[in-house]
């Protein structure tokens, strides 16, 4: 994968002077061009970011020392952590350096590599939700085995195959923007070098690239989209069957915060797709694609510690442990 990245990133900066562009970096118009309301945007995105770093290193941390967590639900969790702490790096760093010196340029070759990123990141945010989805399947309507179906070698399978398929997604979307030319605009109405609003400013036939991005957004998006509402579906229906209702509320919570994660997430992707599709207003997509892109992050590892009581009974043993220790 770094081999395939640092290809890419060179193709970039040859694509350069190939293209005739007649610039060299992009301008990220953020938020507001106001620079009185650009500390107040600063202290708040500063904020919400070390929430979220803290929160999903926090959730590692504790699944990773807590031997009563070591099962395929709280692995898939942690890499869950992991990725939502790599999709607010890949665009909160250069947004904060940019509010605070005030220069919003970003290189060509920085802003494909940031596009490569999030594409990537995004991606593993849909497979792993999914594979999520299928272990609560699992262990909702095939108890019984769940310990051969949901193995330790499978999980692993999963996230690999995850890996991969989200690494080919956004290979396949920057090199597909490195054949585009850039000629006049270089401002893109927005806080980092999202596809879609790169695509906007190319002075180039950029048709393959949008039949390249739905097809892929299909596969992407929409399929494990489907298999998250099929295991949903087959949830609901074992779980109806169940007689008490402790019984059915036990079977619930079980995938409770898992639920609420999905329809966060994907409630604001339709957020961003709606937004982008039926407005003109550059501002209100880039708002709700910080929704989507920064704030869900934050919002997770809440979710998962609020509503778990095994996360949070292993935070207070991890607690006692330090304390014990100290």
């Amino acid at each position: 994968m770094f081999l395939s990245f640092l290809f890419l990133r060179r193709k970039a900066s040859a694509m350069v002077p190939e293209n005739q562009t007649q610039f060299s970096d992009f301008i990220l118009l953020l938020f507001s061009e106001n620079p009185d309301q650009e500390g107040l945007l600063f202290g708040m995105f500063l904020s919400i970011y070390l929430v979220t770093i803290v929160g999903n290193l926090l959730i590692m941390l504790v699944v990773g020392s807590d031997s009563h967590l070591h099962t395929p639900m709280y692995f898939l969790l942690s890499n869950l952590s992991f990725v939502d702490t790599c999709v607010v790096t890949t665009t909160v760093p250069k947004m904060l350096v940019s509010f605070r010196t005030l220069n919003k340029a970003i290189s060509y070759a920085d802003c494909l590599t940031q596009m490569f990123f999030f594409s990537l990141f995004a991606g593993l945010d849909h497979f792993l939700l999914t594979a999520m989805a299928y272990d609560r399947f699992v262990a909702i309507c095939h108890p019984l085995r769940y310990a051969v179906m949901m193995s330790s070698w499978f999980c692993g399978l999963l996230v690999i195959l995850s890996w991969s398929l989200a690494f080919l997604n956004a290979f396949l979307h920057s090199l597909m923007v490195t054949r585009l030319s850039f000629c006049t605009n270089n401002q893109i109405h927005h806080f980092f070098c999202d596809l879609p609003e790169i695509m906007k400013l190319s002075c180039s036939d950029t048709l393959i690239n949008y039949i390249v991005l739905y097809f892929a957004s299909g596969l992407v998006g929409f399929i494990p989209l489907m298999g998250i509402l099929y295991s949903y579906v087959q949830i609901a229906s074992s779980i109806i069957k169940i007689p008490s209702v402790q019984g059915k509320y036990k079977a619930f919570s079980t995938c409770g915060s898992h639920f609420c994660v999905v329809s966060l997430f994907y409630g604001t992707v339709f957020g961003v797709y709606l937004t982008s599709s039926f407005t003109n207003t550059s501002w209100r997509s880039a708002v709700v694609s910080a929704i989507y892109a920064v704030v869900t992050p934050t919002l997770n590892p809440f979710i998962y510690t609020l509503r778990n009581k095994d996360i949070k009974a292993a935070l207070r043993r991890l607690v006692g442990r330090k304390t014990s220790s100290q």
